[in-house]
């Protein structure tokens, strides 16, 4: 699927395939996947397991390359880097935020964020980014001493502390309970408008798609459909 119609796409892919060899094997987990993501967009990448999400998550924030295909973010094509190129990219200009939060467990929820900010160019302030994802009186608590879903608030909190431009999210309701996960999305919803930030959330739960700009369906390693939602949902509306 080809939908090359936006102008100044902040990410763009290019007939991204990721193929992997196992033995004699060859597993085709992304093939001919072709998108583009305006800025400022909340874009729901929706699949069930092993539909090549996760994959292509990764080439987005430089963690992995493809087999084939091209990747533009902010136009400059991150496929071509090299390795301290793409280091200098994941430190600056992508968030992550995943299913398990990949805390430091002898560092408090804000030391856990000052670690980021410390390699980041332009970080937001600490302390304004800790009330913004409400654990101004929690911050000097450690991960074994908050609930899930305050620790992905943490994580969530250290991912845009750093500002960058586009936040990259792997199933981060995944862990959750239901009403906890979606206080999550609030957030993200929060961060994605009030900070005019691109926020990507990929996830198999097919009603979070309700509430994306902008909704891009996958399957076996394809791109099945690339749409604009005009009637984004509330995330309080949701419900699975």
């Amino acid at each position: 699927m080809r939908d090359f119609a936006m102008e100044n796409p902040i990410i763009r892919a290019e007939s991204l395939s990721k193929d992997y060899q196992m033995g004699e094997v060859t597993v085709h987990a992304l093939t001919d996947a072709c998108f583009e993501i305006g800025e400022g967009e909340f874009v729901v990448i929706l699949g069930p397991s092993g539909s090549g999400k996760s994959t292509l998550l990764n080439i987005i924030g430089g963690m992995d390359s493809p087999s084939r295909g091209r990747c533009f973010t902010a136009g400059a094509e991150i496929t071509s880097f090299d390795d301290r190129q793409l280091t200098e990219y994941r430190r600056h200009s992508v968030g992550f935020v995943f299913q398990f939060y990949n805390l430091m467990a002898n560092l408090t929820a804000r030391e856990n964020v000052e670690l980021a900010v410390e390699i980041s160019k332009d970080p937001l302030d600490i302390g304004e980014i800790m009330q913004s994802v409400g654990l101004g009186e929690r911050e000097g608590h450690f991960p074994s001493q908050l609930s899930g879903g305050e620790q992905q608030r943490v994580s969530i909190a250290r991912a845009i502390a750093k500002n960058p431009r586009i936040l990259l999210c792997d199933e981060p309701t995944g862990a959750l309970d239901f009403k906890t996960g979606i206080t999550i999305l609030e957030l993200l919803r929060k961060v994605n408008r009030e900070l005019s930030m691109t926020v990507v959330v990929i996830t198999h739960n097919a009603d979070i798609a309700a509430m994306g700009d902008r909704v891009i369906r996958m399957r076996s390693g394809e791109v099945t459909e690339n749409r604009r939602n005009e009637s984004p949902a509330d995330p309080q509306d949701i419900r699975w």
